[in-house]
């Protein structure tokens, strides 16, 4: 397993950047926008971990900024820590045998999403290449949120 990145929601990303790079001085790695859903993410990295940050895609932070203002409430604005694992699936098989709820299956062979006791939201992304589809994964509804 390895360490990726933690996801903040942001209300105002301009503010934000400041803080971050200007003022923390973090670099920005990667930029991507999405019309479709609304949101830009932005993922910085503290300088003495840009190289790797831009050959491993990790440690970085990930700010989230939804285009439509929204209020966060409840730790909302935190959103969840992020690990590269070597096998989704059998690790989502684990988990869900240890009475683990899979909010998010890896449908994809890619993406899952699950919560600590404490409700923090964990993201776990397949290492390399998405797992061809697999049951019972593949037809797997999402349960509650993440």
């Amino acid at each position: 397993m390895q360490y990726l990145h933690t996801m903040i929601r942001v209300s105002n990303l301009d503010d934000t950047l400041h803080f971050f790079c200007d003022l923390l001085g973090m670099v920005e790695i990667n930029r991507k926008s999405n019309e479709k859903g609304r949101f830009t993410l932005v993922f910085l990295a503290a300088p003495e971990d840009e190289a790797r940050a831009r050959e491993d895609k990790a440690p970085m932070i990930e700010l989230t900024y939804n285009w439509d203002p929204e209020e966060y409430s409840g730790g909302r604005n935190f959103g969840h820590l992020a690990y590269r694992v070597d096998d989704i699936y059998a690790l989502c098989e684990k988990l869900q045998a240890n009475g683990v709820t899979i909010n998010r299956p890896p449908r994809d062979g890619h993406m899952a999403f699950v919560r600590t006791p404490d409700n923090i939201s964990i993201e776990l992304l397949q290492k390399g290449d998405a797992l061809p589809p697999k049951e019972p994964w593949a037809s797997m509804e999402n349960t509650g949120t993440w």
